[in-house]
C-alpha cells in the first residue's frame, strides 16, 4: 500500500526503497504530512514524501489521497526546524529519525511576515518581501491566499537601473494581470506553496533545467497557520498568490480591507496573480 515515486527512489536508493516497500523500515501507522490525521500503511495507500535540505533528508508519510509521493527541496534551517517542531509533541511516524512534516498557511490579514527573498546585505536596496495570509471570496467560496508586496522596488538581477521590475519579472514566470479579483487566477506551471508541520515555509519555483524546485521566497521562521486557512487549503489543495509592487497594498488590519486593497490595485493595473498547488500541506 506504499507509493515510492521515481524521484524518491533516486534519492534514497533501490535498496532502501525495497526495504520500505517490504515493510522493513516503514512505520505501520503515521500522522499524515498533509491533513495530520492518523494513517495506516496496511489499510490505505500511503505516499512517501522526502524533504531534502543542504545536508539532511527527512522522509515523511502521507495519505496518497492527500499528496503524491515526491521530493521537496527546502533549506537546511527549515528542515531542522521541522524536525524540532515535530519532536516537540506530535505522535511519531514509528521510525527513529523519521518525522512527519506537514500542514498549511496562516490567515491574518494586515500582519505581513517579515521575511526576505533574494536578500543581499551589501546591496543598497535589499529585496524584502512582506507576505500576508488571508482568504478571498470567489463564487461564494473562501479560497486561501497569499499577498506578496516588497518593502522597496526590486531591480532585475544585474541591472543598475533605478526602476521597479517586480511585476515584469513575475510576468516572465507566468503570473498574469488581475482584472477582476472576483475571478480565480490561472495556475502557473512548476510553482507551489510549501506547508510543513502546520506552518508556512516557502513558495517554491521551478528548478533549473527541470531540476528540483527551489525557494523563491522562504520564511526566516516558519509561520503558524490558522485552522480556517488550513481547512481552506486542505479543501481546495490550491493557494491563490497575489503580488503587487511596493506601496500598492499596504498593511490592512482586516480581510475586508485587504480585499478592497486588492481590488484597487487590480483597477490600477498593478496586481498579478497565479494559483499554486499545496506541497506537503
Amino acid at each position: 500500500m506504499l507509493d515510492v515515486s521515481d524521484d524518491v527512489r533516486a534519492e534514497i536508493g533501490d535498496e532502501e526503497a525495497a526495504r520500505l516497500l517490504a515493510g522493513d523500515s516503514a512505520p505501520d501507522t503515521y500522522d499524515c504530512t498533509s491533513c495530520r490525521a492518523p494513517g495506516d500503511i496496511e489499510q490505505e495507500r500511503t505516499s512517501t514524501v522526502l524533504f531534502v535540505g543542504g545536508e539532511t533528508a527527512v522522509l515523511a508519510f502521507a495519505h496518497a489521497s492527500c499528496i503524491p509521493s515526491q521530493v521537496v527541496t527546502v533549506s537546511e534551517e527549515q528542515l531542522r526546524d521541522a524536525v524540532r517542531t515535530f519532536a516537540g509533541g506530535r505522535r511519531g511516524s514509528g521510525a527513529p529519525g523519521i518525522p512527519s512534516p506537514a500542514a498549511a498557511p496562516d490567515s491574518t490579514a494586515g500582519r505581513p511576515a517579515e521575511n526576505t527573498a533574494g536578500r543581499d546585505e551589501s546591496a543598497p536596496r535589499p529585496a524584502v518581501l512582506g507576505v500576508t495570509c488571508g482568504q478571498v471570496l470567489i463564487d461564494d467560496q473562501l479560497h486561501p491566499a497569499l499577498v506578496i508586496e516588497p518593502t522597496a522596488p526590486i531591480a532585475r538581477p544585474g541591472s543598475e537601473g533605478s526602476g521597479d521590475d517586480f511585476l515584469p519579472l513575475l510576468a516572465e514566470q507566468g503570473f498574469l494581470p488581475v482584472e477582476d479579483v472576483a475571478r480565480a487566477p490561472l495556475p502557473v506551471t512548476g510553482w507551489s506553496v510549501l506547508l510543513a508541520v502546520g506552518r508556512l515555509h516557502a513558495i517554491l519555483q521551478p528548478g533549473v533545467a527541470g531540476g528540483r524546485p527551489t525557494s523563491w521566497w522562504q520564511a526566516h521562521q516558519p509561520l503558524p497557520v490558522t485552522d480556517e486557512w488550513r481547512a481552506a487549503a486542505h479543501r481546495t489543495r490550491t493557494v491563490l498568490v497575489y503580488a503587487a509592487p511596493v506601496g500598492a497594498i499596504g498593511q490592512q488590519p482586516r480581510e475586508d480591507l485587504l480585499r478592497e486593497a486588492l481590488e484597487k490595485a487590480a483597477a490600477q493595473g498593478v496586481l498579478v496573480a497565479a494559483a499554486m498547488p499545496v506541497t506537503g500541506s
